[in-house]
């Protein structure tokens, strides 16, 4: 029976634990976290089985992994009290988004033989333990960030904990996965609050831009929504490559400013929003059937009571089963009033089709 260690126990790790779980019900659970009503509630789910009262509990001697799910700047504190506490052969990782920090502390504290970096590229603007699912990974890359080539054991661990979640283990230095990630994952949350705040500071009395602010303008903004404390800690750990990154679309900001400033349009604005439009359409058409696909379509339906549970009904009578349903108040860029998103294409092919006998006005 192996034995494995949460330090924090929110969202990620406590999808972690679920998939595991999920997979080897005999695996034994011990986590510790600050909001110990998490552990509580894990507990009845019977997904924890031993509650940790310390980040440096001595039980910790037990596990064969340990997951440290902390933000990154307090996995990286509790690094050195926990590393001492290990058994031999037991493998430390972490989940944080930002790896050069973290590793760097690992190859200070010589944790070559037992010290494996690792982040699960999903999440939510959902936080805390009450989110985890345990299908969060599914089709999602996991990052595994060794910081020594004489120990591909540990590799081999992280990589079979990725396969056990339906993840893709990508193997890859810290440099390149701080490099990559500050553009695509740490910028755009930086540009989402950013322009949630220049929102709130603009709109006027009657809070106009806010009642206006619909469909396309939740989507992008959606992930400001998420923890405070755990960002300002990714971007204070990953502040170079983020810098880096954040002048370069300063600078593409103040290149459209100048364009725009001009009586007569220098077609560099057409141009962005064309190559935008083409790199875009190739990262779908370059992940689909690798990375989790965009398995839904809208429903155009009459706003009346019990509209949305009748989609429910027969969706779930011919045994199709619904991933989310987002109600789509301002019905822009010609959606539907409902978003329905399912786990795999072949449900959603099979609900559209459904749906279309009983003659729904469908897209996409």
């Amino acid at each position: 029976m192996q034995t494995l260690g949460f330090i924090g126990f929110g969202l990620i790790g406590g999808s972690i634990a679920k998939g595991l779980k999920k997979k080897d019900p005999s695996i034994r659970i011990m986590a510790y976290a600050r909001n110990t009503s998490n552990l509580e509630v894990a507990q009845e789910d019977g997904i924890v089985n031993v509650v940790l009262d310390s980040p440096y509990s001595e039980r910790l001697s037990e596990c064969d992994i340990i997951f440290l799910c902390a933000p990154v700047e307090t996995n990286i504190a509790y690094m050195e009290k926990i590393a001492p506490l290990m058994k031999e052969g037991a493998v430390l990782t972490d989940v944080g988004s930002a790896k050069i920090a973290v590793c760097e502390k690992a190859k200070e504290l010589h944790l070559e033989d037992r010290f494996i970096g690792g982040h699960p590229m999903a999440g939510s603007e959902q936080t805390g333990y009450k989110a985890a699912t345990d299908y969060l990974f599914s089709n999602a890359y996991y990052i595994i960030t060794p910081i020594s080539d004489a120990h591909p054991e540990l590799v081999d661990t992280l990589r079979r904990v990725a396969t056990t979640l339906q993840a893709i283990p990508l193997v890859m230095d810290a440099k390149t996965h701080d490099a990559s990630v500050a553009a695509v994952s740490h910028l755009p949350h930086v540009i989402a609050s950013s322009l949630v705040n220049i929102v709130k500071e603009s709109d006027d009395s009657n809070h106009t831009m806010k009642m206006l602010a619909a469909g396309g303008f939740r989507d992008i903004t959606r992930i400001a929504s998420s923890s405070p404390e755990m960002w300002e800690q990714i971007c204070d750990t990953n502040s170079q490559p983020l810098v880096e990154i954040l002048d370069r679309y300063i600078a593409m900001l103040t290149d459209i400013s100048s364009s725009l400033k001009k009586e007569k349009s220098d077609q560099k604005i057409y141009h962005m929003f064309e190559s935008s439009r083409e790199y875009r359409n190739s990262i779908d058409a370059k992940n689909k059937g690798l990375l989790s696909g965009d398995y839904s379509f809208s429903v155009d339906i009459a706003d009346e009571v019990g509209a949305i549970s009748t989609i429910s009904v027969i969706l779930a009578s011919k045994g199709i089963s619904i991933k989310n349903i987002g109600i789509n108040n301002a019905r822009d860029h010609g959606e539907g009033a409902l978003r329905i998103s399912f786990y795999e294409e072949e449900a959603k092919e099979k609900a559209y089709a459904v749906l279309k006998r009983y003659q729904y006005d469908l897209r996409g």
